[in-house]
Parts: structure tokens; C-alpha cells; sequence
């Protein structure tokens, strides 16, 4: 051990030296300090997330909160005599029929399109991961029908299978097969559906991701263990990409339960001509834009509204319940958080 004393700054040493002071620190005069670190941190986040959140409270919270009075009125959107209900628009929407069949139709949609586009979009990925020729031309044309806006598909639907001088009844002409109605029930239904699938290109895309994501050792290891496709892709492929799946159920049905597509295919797509929607696509936001524009029910539509989106947060909430033990997370971000923490002096 060191017998060398340490004395105070200016101090006589015990050679009779006096000890140097040590110099200003130049951060702090500078502002350089770690306070003035932190309020340029706090500039720069706000700075980049302004726009963001000035659109969030424009454009998202104000509406939501304008609608929410509007729902407890009895407006009609054109004219100030609107007055105050409670919660009548809320109880007449329990206790509408029409209401509740255009809802248990979405429901019926969303529990066929969901899964049938994830199957879909998974099955396309996996056959553009395989090693072939022009794979990235495959690729880009099965990806191209998502880039598509939903109206310009859903006309290139309707002149496909328009009842006249479609497509598809030409093709059946050709084998001297009668026409069919396409837009009317009971067949514009599978229309609806097929258009819907038709656009499977994102979950394609998110799923090849999570395919090239996989480590290949495992499925090496696996083939040398004498596992077959099917039990490689069973036991490894899907646990490994279940958290994908598991995020393309949620916004699968976030966008299923909020489909306009049916009023783009029907025969009059207007305000006035909502009801030329045939019954088997009368969905729940079909129900609301007739509400709105057709029928000039603002406050009653604002409740149908608020009333869908109670339901999605319930039907999230449920899925991620139901989840739990059938998502595998490859890494578990709370032990991997605590343990990137800091610990400071002493080991708290």
C-alpha cells in the first residue's frame, strides 16, 4: 500500500510544496454539461415528433372527441338544432336489427378473410424464398395487386365480373355456360372475399421477411435429424414465425371490420344508392355511410362508430389473451431489458 498522503488543493505537501489547483471545468462554462445534453435531446425528440403528434391531436384525437359529442346528439350534421340525447343513440344501436345483422356479417367477413389472406400471403412467401429463377421478378408481381388503390381494384373487380360485358362471363360464354350475377346475391359475397384476397401481397411481403429471419442451421439440423418438409415447417418454420402471424391476425381484423369495399363493387356506389348494396355485403360501415350521408343521422352513426371501436379493442384484447402460450418469442424482451440496464456505484 501506497504511504504517499493526499492533501487538500492548495495545501502545503509534506515537501513543502503546495499542491495545484485543478482548472475550471470547461463543459460547464461552455454548456456542455449534462443538463444542457439533455435539453438538446429533448429539442431533437420534439422536433422530429412534433409533426407526428400535431397530426395525431388534428386529425385523430379531435375527431374522435367530436364524434363522441356528436354521438350523444341527435345531429344531423346540416343544421344547428341539434340537442342533447344521452345515451340514446347507444341503446337504439342494441337494439336496431338491421344494426346488428350488418355487424354479425362483418363478423362472419373478418373470420373468412383473415385467415384465408394470412394462408394465402404465408404460401406465397414461402414459394419466393425457394431458390429459383427470376425470383425477384416473382417477386415484384406478386406484390404489385397491394400497391393497387382499393378503388381502382375494386373497379377492375367490377368490370371483371360485371353481369354484361365481364370477363368472367365470357369466359363462361366460351364454354357455353350461362352468366351469372356476380354483383347480386347470393355470389357477390365471394366477390368481396375474392378481392379482398386478391391484395395478400403485404402479408406476403411480412411473412418472407420472417422467412428470411429464420436461422437456416435449424432447418439443416433438422433435415439431418431425418425431419420431412411438412415437419420442418410444422415444428420450426411456424413457431419461429408466429410473432409475424400473430401481428397479421390483429391488423387483419383491424382492416376487416372496417372493409368499404363492398360499396365500390355494388351496382350504384353512392349516398343515395347505399341500398343497392346486396344484403350479403351490407356490412357494418356500409350501415354507417347510409347513416351519414343517406339517412343525415350524424349523431346515431358517431355512436355506431365509437360502438366499433369498443369492439376492436375488446376483440385485440381477446386475441392477445388468446395468444399467450401459442406466440414464441425468440428473445424475452423484460429479462433482456433488465439486464441491459446500468447499475451504478455500490449495485443498485
Amino acid at each position: 500500500m501506497s504511504t504517499e498522503q493526499i492533501t487538500a488543493p492548495g495545501a502545503p505537501s509534506p515537501s513543502g510544496e503546495t499542491a495545484a489547483r485543478p482548472g475550471p471545468r470547461t463543459g460547464a462554462r461552455s454548456g456542455r454539461g449534462p443538463r444542457s445534453m439533455t435539453t438538446r435531446r429533448a429539442i431533437s425528440f420534439y422536433v422530429f415528433a412534433g409533426p407526428w403528434m400535431l397530426g395525431f391531436l388534428a386529425l385523430t384525437a379531435f375527431p374522435l372527441g367530436y364524434a363522441l359529442w356528436l354521438s350523444l346528439t341527435n345531429s344531423d350534421g346540416l343544421s344547428n338544432n341539434s340537442r342533447f340525447v344521452g345515451l340514446d343513440n347507444y341503446r337504439e344501436v342494441f337494439s336496431d336489427p338491421e344494426t346488428m345483422s350488418s355487424l354479425a356479417r362483418t363478423g362472419v367477413f373478418t373470420a373468412i378473410t383473415v385467415p384465408l389472406t394470412i394462408a394465402a400471403g404465408l404460401l406465397l412467401a414461402v414459394l419466393v424464398n425457394q431458390p429459383i429463377r427470376a425470383r425477384g421478378l416473382f417477386r415484384t408481381l406478386l406484390y404489385l395487386p397491394a400497391v393497387v388503390p382499393p378503388v381502382g381494384a375494386a373497379l377492375t373487380f367490377k368490370l371483371i365480373f360485371d353481369r354484361d360485358s365481364g370477363a368472367a362471363n365470357g369466359a363462361l360464354d366460351a364454354l357455353h355456360i350461362d352468366g351469372v350475377s356476380w354483383l347480386m346475391d347470393p355470389y357477390a359475397r365471394w366477390v368481396l372475399v375474392s378481392l379482398t384476397v386478391w391484395g395478400a401481397g403485404n402479408v406476403m411481403i411480412i411473412s418472407l421477411a420472417g422467412l428470411q429471419d429464420i436461422p437456416r442451421e435449424l432447418h439443416e439440423a433438422a433435415r439431418i435429424d431425418g425431419a420431412n418438409a411438412w415437419q420442418t415447417f410444422t415444428r420450426i418454420t411456424l413457431p419461429l414465425l408466429s410473432p409475424v402471424l400473430f401481428f397479421q391476425v390483429i391488423t387483419g381484423i383491424i382492416a376487416a371490420v372496417q372493409s368499404f369495399l363492398p360499396l365500390l363493387i355494388s351496382l350504384d356506389p353512392t349516398p343515395k344508392g347505399v341500398t343497392a348494396v346486396p344484403e350479403g355485403n351490407y356490412l357494418f360501415m356500409i350501415h354507417v355511410f347510409a347513416q351519414y350521408f343517406a339517412n343525415g343521422r350524424y349523431g346515431y352513426a358517431s355512436a355506431m362508430l365509437w360502438v366499433l371501436f369498443l369492439i376492436i379493442i375488446a376483440v385485440t384484447f381477446l386475441v392477445f389473451r388468446l395468444s399467450k402460450g401459442a406466440v414464441f418469442y425468440a428473445v424475452d424482451p423484460e429479462p433482456a431489458a433488465k439486464a441491459s440496464r446500468p447499475r451504478t456505484i455500490g449495485g443498485k
